[in-house]
């Protein structure tokens, strides 16, 4: 203890005050879960870089709302990342954690929730810039962009460094939360709150979204051109709006009971439900590229594209050494039957396109 401070107990010191209990020893369900846990991550990980690696290779998503879902992506992969610690740190592995280790943990989750609701914060602004132009994408700049997608971060570090700076109870063990043990109560209840305020302030922008370009399509033109332009920019919308969906549906619960136990509700048996919002809230990570999947016929297509020259470039590894002496007979049987045909006057139109590449040696072949 530093002055009035509790700065150097041990973890267990805090969860045994609030009444978190872990077990010492490792337990069949401990096992499951880290099993399930890293199982999840890995595959949110790789989706999430499949969607990063998509936008950036197809030029047809190099447009600001692109860059902004990319940068939804980039959340999603932070979140996985964080998981994927949070794996290795749970359960018997908690009692042996530092304080400082404690908070990294935990600051590592707040980040990457930071990031994703400022990321679709930006998303529906950017939406309601365009779509009450009727355009499909905004006149945004790549710089203007690079500076949103700086501050996304910047925003999202700081918030989640937040605790560990100063808003903790380690100088005032009364103030201690249940669910968080060495974070304050009163964090907790501006965290849930600030988090729910903005989703219902995106729900609002969308409902107003939705309203116009209903409105708005029923005044528009039957031309073609007009007609495929609010076609594309509804469908966008409503991929958009899935996303936002999912994520309010995936992380209300943990934000509702974080409240609650922030609010100091010994009947709401925080405890209990505490896991299974955790893992509702780590599979909104792998929810969004099933969305791209399903809503972007592009973006599906271009995954494939990835997938298809990952194979193709493993099974040439693989059969370097094979292929060299399959392609080298296959050239020994199609110059043979060549010159065969060649010396039986047979040399017809298919013969020349087919194997143009023994073109020069049927040439050179005396009559």
């Amino acid at each position: 203890m530093e002055g009035n401070c509790y700065n150097n107990e041990t973890i267990s010191f805090f969860y045994n005050r609030s009444g978190k209990n872990i077990s010492k020893e490792w337990r069949t369900q401990d096992y499951v879960v880290v099993s399930l846990g890293l199982t999840v991550c890995i595959i949110v990980i790789l989706a999430n870089i499949l969607v990063m690696v998509a936008i950036f290779t197809n030029r047809r998503f190099h447009f600001p709302i692109y860059y902004l879902l990319g940068n939804l992506a980039a959340a999603d992969l932070f979140a996985g990342i964080s998981y994927l610690y949070l794996m290795f740190h749970t359960g018997p592995w908690t009692m042996k954690l530092s304080t400082q280790e404690w908070f990294l943990r935990q600051n590592l989750i707040d980040t990457s929730l930071t990031a994703s609701v400022a990321n679709l914060l930006a998303i529906a602004v950017e939406r309601h810039q365009t779509i009450f132009t009727m355009q499909l994408h905004s006149q945004m700049t790549n710089r203007r962009v690079i500076l949103l997608i700086s501050g996304i971060w910047a925003t999202a570090i700081f918030m989640g460094m937040v605790p560990a700076m100063g808003w903790h109870c380690l100088c005032n063990l009364n103030s201690c939360s249940t669910m968080a043990p060495m974070y304050s109560k009163s964090y907790l209840v501006f965290w849930a709150v600030l988090n729910l305020l903005t989703f219902f302030i995106m729900m609002a922008v969308y409902t107003r979204i939705f309203v116009y370009v209903r409105h708005k399509s029923q005044r528009m033109s039957q031309h073609t051109s007009e007609t495929r332009q609010k076609e594309t920019v509804v469908n966008l919308m409503k991929t958009v709006s899935m996303i936002l969906g999912c994520f309010v549906i995936c992380w209300t619960p943990g934000l509702v009971l974080l409240m609650l136990d922030g609010m100091g509700c010994k009947s709401c048996q925080v405890l209990r439900f505490e896991k299974y919002c955790l893992v509702l809230a780590e599979c909104n990570s792998l929810v969004n590229p099933i969305i791209y999947s399903f809503r972007d016929k592009e973006m599906l297509l271009t995954f494939k594209r990835i997938l298809c020259c990952l194979c193709r470039r493993g099974n040439d590894r693989k059969n370097t050494l094979s292929g060299v002496h399959f392609n080298t007979l296959e050239q020994e049987v199609l110059s043979e039957s060549n010159g065969d045909s060649h010396l039986d006057g047979r040399n017809d139109g298919s013969n020349d396109s087919s194997h143009h590449g023994n073109h020069s040696t049927r040439t050179a072949r005396p009559r």
